[in-house]
């Protein structure tokens, strides 16, 4: 089997995913998924789509990951393994969208406007 690709996305977050059968070593940017993500809420989230299929031990995960903050990184990243892992087997595809896994989050920040001060907040009125 060749190397299999995948994007994932969320926030400004942009995650490149390549999967290859190994033994399960996941590289972030070359660097290891317990040095880039210390926080094992993250590392959980990365490794969801993984253990829900129950190739944990099965597939090396490399990975480019650019832009966001941490949380939306290693969501994005969650998003590009489900990806991949659809692409190899169509089988995981029911077991992964149950778990809302394949779906891609719209939310973004939304954009200051002009003559305010936040994106819905005002400058504060006066009246004399």
């Amino acid at each position: 089997m060749e190397v299999i690709n995948a994007l994932g996305r969320r926030k400004t977050a942009v995650a490149r995913v390549y999967l290859k059968p190994g033994n399960g070593a996941i590289k972030i940017n070359n660097r290891d998924l317990e040095n880039y993500f210390p926080l094992a809420t993250l590392q959980y989230v990365v490794r969801q789509p993984l253990n829900l299929t129950d190739n944990i031990d099965k597939y090396d995960v490399d990975v480019r990951l650019d832009g966001g903050g941490i949380n939306g990184q290693a969501e994005a990243l969650r998003l590009g393994i489900a990806r991949a892992l659809v692409k190899i087997d169509e089988e995981y595809r029911p077991v992964l969208k149950a778990n809302g896994l394949l779906r891609r989050d719209p939310r973004m920040v939304e954009r200051k406007k002009p003559g305010q001060k936040k994106a819905r907040k005002k400058f504060q009125f006066s009246k004399r």
